[in-house]
């Protein structure tokens, strides 16, 4: 199973690596890591998804909560939140598919961000799902080129409390 995690950090050198080395030297794998600031000072977000059953998830929150810079720790998985990606697809057209493209740009609330004589740049943003079924709706025109945020996600209603967790 999926599990996205919102870790709040202090913004000091070497924390982000802390979590790196943390999943890396475990084995966990990664499907998005992301991070930056957040409104309040000196403190960043880090999203992270990952699998792995509940016994596996368990034992790595407990161990992000005894890292250092470890201000919160919360997997946002069973609780109501907002989740969205950025994608940036690059695709390569004909001259007959061209009007095509820019409707299913539009389809999916996407932007046309570049274009030239043989290519056209597309932006769409949204839950993953959506940037999924975009991605298997482009991929017969030829995707050239793709990149993606990863997730970023906030719980919904009710704000996160930053105290340090005690574990």
């Amino acid at each position: 199973m999926k599990h996205t995690i919102s870790i709040l950090l202090e913004n000091r050198f070497g924390a982000f690596d802390r979590v790196a080395n943390l999943f890396s030297g475990k084995g966990f794998n990664l499907h998005s890591i992301t991070i930056g600031e957040t409104e309040i000072k000196d403190v960043m977000r880090m999203t992270i998804v990952t699998s792995g059953n509940d016994q596996i998830v368990e034992q790595v929150l407990k161990q992000l909560n005894r890292l250092v810079d470890t201000l919160k720790v919360v997997d946002l998985s069973d609780h109501a939140r907002t989740e969205r990606e950025l994608a940036l697809i690059s695709i390569n057209y004909q001259k007959g598919t061209l009007e095509e493209l820019k409707n299913i740009c539009d389809i999916f609330r996407g932007k046309v961000v570049d274009i030239n004589n043989k290519s056209i740049m597309m932006e769409i943003t949204g839950p993953p799902a959506k940037i999924n079924a975009a991605v298997n709706v482009l991929m017969p025109f030829g995707i050239k080129e793709m990149a993606r945020t990863g997730t970023v996600a906030l719980k919904r209603g009710e704000q996160i409390n930053i105290q340090k967790n005690e574990v």
